[in-house]
């Protein structure tokens, strides 16, 4: 199996998470491509003007897609990695106690949350008004999650670097004061970002425990989306010649046939989500590809 046969099954197979990092990885790499080639042609575009969510209203008028845009673009290799890196640790530990659903609609939503913060930071704090600039990264986003964990399971274990044992409202703890502290230093609207993320974290799961999901107009808003553009097959009628002299244990055994394929499937399917995908033997990951396709 080649590296971009192993990714595309990695994808295909994996959680929420794991297409999280993909798509904020992807999402790296590909304009960085694209403009390093039009340098070499002397050509250069800024398109962190467009995708990037900028202080002024009047930018978002025309480009309202920022509010989200944002929360999945990163400036340099070091902000995507440290953001990519923290993702996968709390997605992860997001969803041992709430759904895929869940992780996705808290990510888009501690976003947009933390965007309409960062806006309304800049229109009314008196020493941020004049002051012209432009948020990327998924830092506001990554906050929710996490404090959604932390509301939910304060008093959880979690090993930093597999040594280091802390309780994740520690670390939640010490993530808001380093942001509370440099608020007035350096990156305020970043740093507002963050505290409105962990606020709408905290929010999503004071409202779940009150048996109210307020993502579930978000997912059911999705699910439409994808219903609506994902192709619908047509009925088609085939005209079946039936051979008499055709013995009727032949279809048996491809049912038997197609039984075992379904089984190991399932087996395969049941490791991954037991031991995970990196459990598999390269035979088993080959199988599972070809079973894709």
């Amino acid at each position: 199996m080649t590296l971009l046969q192993e990714l595309k099954l990695q994808y295909k197979m994996g959680s929420v998470t794991t297409r999280l990092v993909f798509f904020n990885i992807i999402l790296f790499i590909i304009p960085e491509i694209i403009f390093a080639i039009l340098k070499l042609f002397s050509v250069q575009i800024n398109y962190f003007k467009y995708i990037s969510l900028s202080s002024s209203l009047l930018d978002l008028a025309w480009k309202p897609w920022s509010i989200i845009s944002y929360a999945f673009f990163h400036n340099d290799i070091l902000h995507l990695i440290f953001n990519m890196l923290m993702l996968y640790f709390v997605g992860r530990l997001f969803i041992t106690f709430f759904t895929q659903k869940q992780l996705f609609a808290v990510y888009i939503l501690g976003g947009v949350f933390s965007g309409i913060f960062y806006l309304l930071g800049y229109q009314y704090i008196p020493s941020l008004k004049l002051i012209d600039t432009q948020m990327i990264g998924a830092s506001g986003a990554i906050m929710a999650v996490l404090f959604a964990i932390v509301t939910f399971q304060p008093q959880m274990d979690v090993k930093i670097f597999g040594v280091f044992k802390m309780r994740i409202w520690q670390i939640g703890f010490l993530i808001l004061f380093l942001d509370f502290i440099q608020l007035p230093l350096n990156n305020t609207g970043g740093h507002i970002a963050h505290l409105s993320g962990a606020l709408f974290g905290y929010i999503y799961v004071r409202f779940l425990q009150n048996g109210i999901d307020i993502g579930n107009g978000f997912n059911t808003f999705i699910d439409y989306i994808i219903t609506f553009f994902k192709p619908q097959k047509g009925v088609k009628f085939k005209k079946v010649l039936v051979n008499p002299k055709k013995p009727t244990v032949q279809k048996e055994s491809k049912i038997v046939v197609k039984d075992k394929i379904q089984q190991q499937i399932d087996e395969i399917l049941d490791k991954i989500s037991k031991s995970g995908y990196d459990s598999l033997t390269k035979a088993e990951k080959d199988f599972l590809f070809q079973a894709g396709k």
